[in-house]
């Protein structure tokens, strides 16, 4: 069995944790491990690292190679050059499976969902596989309450080992969900089991300039595909579609509340990530590196980073999208990134900003280096703080060591490089008329950005 996990979502939800460049799919929220990585664990049951296709976008693409690496999988990774929801990017992957394996029974996957992967999910992928000879295979949850944030099945006809789809339907209110748990109605769980030919089969007849798109090389498939979910495009429209039954753990942790109903709690119901007191309060979610106290305050998420704070009662928590809404419309970057952004050299983060000047403290893993490049607008001081460093600067090479220093002067050809096997780090301060990471001209670049 062939897998494609789909990971290339931008994740808002769970602001200020996630941010477009960091959604909440790369978070470690529970536990050591992000939710990609437990997804790749769970692939890793019916495929071989080299059988499982990670679908993602470009800005994402070092984030998805570097905790592959962590784990030890090296996957397949196919970059979407621009997001075009999920049936462009299932039709991606068939297509490159397709192209170098032939036919086979392929699994998809969305790599924010937090499952148990216990015997019952086992049997439901073997029960699917079968089933998937003949039909274009979901996996529905049984329901532990009457959600109105997720979409139904109505399961139908019973196969062997499912049900043909009744129908999908949109997410209900509260009165209506109700009646869906009642009359055995599953939660739409996003993930899907099929047969590559038979679903491209599909494809071409639902779909088909998604599918005409595909027969072209990927840049060109992109532009000329057009944005469609793969339930809208394909599964509500096919007479194929069958319902395998997933009786397990299942969350798409898709707001604080979520979180918190996952998160171990203390004796007052509180869950906590860091250093918290609580006055004659509980069942509140705190997550904060800094000391959070509180008093007469319950039902609570506060959620703490460096840069933003975010205080809600836990069941407003859904609305956390609004938030993120407001600073695009404003043109904030706080959506879009943390203090620390994730680089694939390393990281940097930003330790103080004014109007001409700012401090990062930068980290360059072990073999890697910065592209070289030059800034018109501003020039740069590098003070090594741990590990040792080899710098070029105008044309000369040297090394720099810890408490060491040097100057990088505006318009100067430079790029710093870690030679050794420990993380390097560096306190990096930039002073200059316009500080912003578009001032950057590259010369050459290990990881081909342009």
């Amino acid at each position: 069995m062939k897998t494609i996990i789909l990971a290339g979502g931008s994740g808002t939800r769970l602001f200020p944790l996630s941010r477009t460049c960091y959604p909440k799919q790369f978070i470690p929220l529970l536990g050591k491990e992000s939710l990609f990585q437990r997804t790749v664990r769970r692939a890793l049951l019916f495929s071989r690292p080299e059988e499982i296709y990670v679908i993602t976008s470009s800005a994402h693409r070092f984030l998805v190679a570097d905790q592959l690496t962590e784990i030890g999988a090296p996957c397949r990774v196919l970059t979407e050059p621009e997001g075009k929801n999920t049936l462009p990017a299932i039709a991606c992957g068939m297509t490159a499976i397709l192209g170098e394996c032939g036919d086979d029974t392929v699994a998809v996957l969305s790599s924010d969902q937090l499952i148990e992967a216990g015997d019952a999910y086992k049997a439901a992928f073997l029960a699917a596989e079968a089933l998937a000879e003949d039909h274009l295979v979901t996996f529905g949850i049984a329901p532990t309450s009457p959600h109105t944030g997720f979409g139904y099945i109505h399961p139908g006809e019973p196969l062997p080992g499912g049900y043909a789809v009744e129908a999908f339907v949109e997410k209900p209110d509260l009165e209506t969900a109700e009646r869906y748990v009642k009359e055995g109605y599953l939660w739409n769980s996003g993930m899907f089991l099929f047969r590559a030919a038979l679903f491209m089969e599909e494809c071409r007849r639902l779909a088909p300039e998604v599918a005409d798109a595909f027969a072209l090389p990927a840049e060109e498939a992109y532009a000329k595909t057009p944005k469609i979910s793969v339930d809208y495009g394909i599964m509500e429209r096919t007479d194929r579609a069958a319902v395998v039954p997933l009786a397990c753990s299942w969350s798409d942790v898709g707001s604080f509340d979520a979180l918190y109903c996952l998160s171990e709690k203390d004796d007052a119901g509180n869950a906590i990530r860091g250093e918290y007191i609580g006055i004659e309060g509980r069942d509140n979610l705190i997550i904060s590196d800094r000391l959070v106290a509180t008093i007469g305050l319950s039902d609570l998420a506060v959620v703490d980073t460096p840069d933003a704070l975010l205080i809600c009662p836990k069941g407003e928590a859904q609305r956390v999208g609004e938030v993120t809404a407001l600073l695009k419309e404003r043109g904030d970057e706080r959506c879009d990134l943390h203090t620390t952004v994730h680089r694939p050299w390393g990281s940097y983060t930003v330790l103080l900003k004014g109007d001409s000047f700012q401090i990062k403290r930068l980290t360059v893993l072990p073999g890697r280096r910065i592209s070289a490049q030059l800034h018109h607008h501003r020039s740069e001081h590098w003070v090594v703080v741990r590990g040792m460093a080899r710098v070029s600067n105008n044309g000369d090479s040297f090394f720099v060591r810890p408490g060491e220093s040097t100057f990088v002067p505006a318009g100067t050809k430079h790029r710093l490089e870690n030679p050794g096997l420990i993380p390097l780090e560096v306190i990096e301060v930039q002073n200059g008329e316009y500080i912003t990471e578009e001032d950057i001209v590259r010369f050459d670049d290990d990881f081909r950005r342009e």
